[in-house]
């Protein structure tokens, strides 16, 4: 019979002398191959490391197999304006916005189309903006309301005095502020007035062109030559008829020699062909504009979303801090033009109107709208609105921005554009029916209803309520 003992020092033997089952092996255990797994094992149990047990295709959702848009398409596409819809019906007996009908009493509350003539001009200035609803119908027309009228009869005294009017246009949203600058603007080019406008103020401080400063300056300006070229570029586009016939009459210090007699329009190409001498082509530009040895028009300029040039720009100076936008060549040759610091010897007129719907924060300019609102009113519907409004007070916790209440002086009025009368909505809507794009009975009841879900007659807002078809 074999001892315990013997046993017991089998079992303590390490098992790594046993190479797996065979215990007479003479192959190491660490070069075996490793055992293979047996099919159920890999049925359900996890696959090994490394080993792929199941091939599926990844689908990439919204994957095109077009041509990728080019650089800039997508954007041309954004911004692109359409000013004809062929399935709009054509509107029998619509006058054209002339300089005879302009302040005529007869055509408050009727749309008025815009001639062809003065479409491609007003496209040279980009006075036409996005969300207009102008490809709607089959042509572009303008509601001729009370505010259309009083600033073609301000014109009209403009002109015969040789005066300048300095005007801010404010009020809620979608109230139709783009649209009397494009009023004023076509009133402007009827009258053979030399127009340069702005489309839009947050083009110019939001830091997308390029800078520089200019020497002899104090407080230090910069220049932005790329806008100033294209600006010069609007103004040679849409004033061709008549910077054609206007000829230099001054002697300017330029890069270039200018020789005497130049016409304007080629001074402005100047400009256009070469950035770098943007700035000083567009100063001697606006000196023969502006000079009183030979008979030169009257000039309106124009600036949209006038918040963004009241406040620091997104620029930054050599000590990396935010340059204030008055600090722009740009705008502060229009600012000094809108606060009466520099004038226009041959009359005309001064326009910027605020945005409700791409607005920055402006406490400053909301302050001086305000108190400048509340000082003097124009019509007696202002007076009623005021009445129940109170002016905004300074708020001790803002630093308000001084330069900003110093630019809105006693000299600018301020027009809030409240809503559309019942007349002038029911003239408005029945253009649309004759347009094709509302079927609907102009009634006493109808316009009523739509009047008031427009918020009062706010243009915009009737708009929507009416043509496209929005229910609230």
């Amino acid at each position: 019979m074999a001892s315990q003992s013997c046993w017991r020092c089998l079992l303590r033997c390490p098992p790594s002398i046993y190479p797996g089952n065979r215990l007479f092996s003479t192959t190491p255990a660490v070069l075996a191959k490793p055992l293979k797994a047996k099919k159920s094992d890999q049925a359900f149990g996890a696959p090994k490391k490394g080993v792929k047990s199941l091939r599926i295709k990844k689908k990439v959702a919204g994957k095109s197999t077009g041509k990728p848009p080019a650089p800039g398409e997508r954007k041309a596409i954004r911004k692109r304006i359409v000013l004809s819809n062929t399935n709009a019906l054509e509107v029998k007996g619509m006058q054209d916005l002339s300089n005879e009908n302009m302040a005529d009493e007869e055509v408050r509350g009727t749309v008025v189309g815009l001639p062809g003539p003065l479409v491609d001009r007003l496209r040279a200035v980009e006075a036409f903006r996005t969300g207009q609803g102008w490809g709607l119908f089959r042509r572009p027309g303008v509601l001729m309301r009370g505010d259309s009228l009083e600033i073609a009869k301000a014109l009209e005294g403009v002109e015969s005095e040789k005066k300048t009017l300095r005007r801010i246009y404010t009020g809620e949203r979608r109230s139709g502020k783009s649209v009397i600058l494009l009023q004023a603007i076509s009133m402007a080019f009827l009258k053979d007035w030399v127009v340069v406008t702005i489309p839009e103020g947050q083009d110019l401080t939001n830091a997308h062109t390029e800078y520089a400063p200019l020497h002899s300056t104090t407080p230090v300006q910069y220049v932005q030559r790329a806008y100033t070229a294209s600006l010069l570029s609007r103004i040679s586009k849409a004033n061709a008829p008549i910077l054609s016939n206007l000829k230099t009459s001054l002697s300017h210090k330029l890069p270039i020699p200018i020789p005497r007699d130049t016409p304007l329009s080629r001074l402005a190409d100047l400009g256009v062909r070469d950035p770098d001498i943007a700035w000083p082509i567009f100063q001697a530009l606006w000196d023969e504009l502006t000079s009183t040895q030979a008979a030169r028009p009257p000039i309106m300029l124009t600036l949209d979303g006038l918040g963004h040039t009241m406040r620091d720009s997104q620029y930054r100076d050599p000590a990396f801090k935010p340059i204030h936008a008055h600090d722009l060549a740009i705008v502060r040759h229009f600012v000094d033009l809108l606060s009466g610091a520099r004038s226009l010897p041959n009359g005309g007129a001064v326009l910027a109107a605020t945005s409700a719907s791409n607005v920055p924060s402006t406490p400053s300019l909301a302050l001086a709208l305000s108190q400048r609102l509340h000082s003097t009113t124009t019509t007696s519907s202002q007076q009623q609105t005021l009445s129940r409004l109170k002016p905004i007070q300074r708020n001790p916790f803002i630093a308000y921005d001084e330069r900003v209440l110093q630019s809105i002086t006693p000299s600018v009025d301020i027009v809030e554009l409240q809503g559309l009368s019942r007349e002038e909505a029911r003239g408005l809507m029945e253009y649309y029916a004759a347009s094709g794009m509302l079927r609907h009975k102009i009634d006493e009841s109808f316009v009523t209803e739509k009047w008031t879900i427009a918020g009062g007659g706010v243009v915009g807002e009737l708009e929507k309520a009416s043509v496209m078809g929005v229910r609230v």
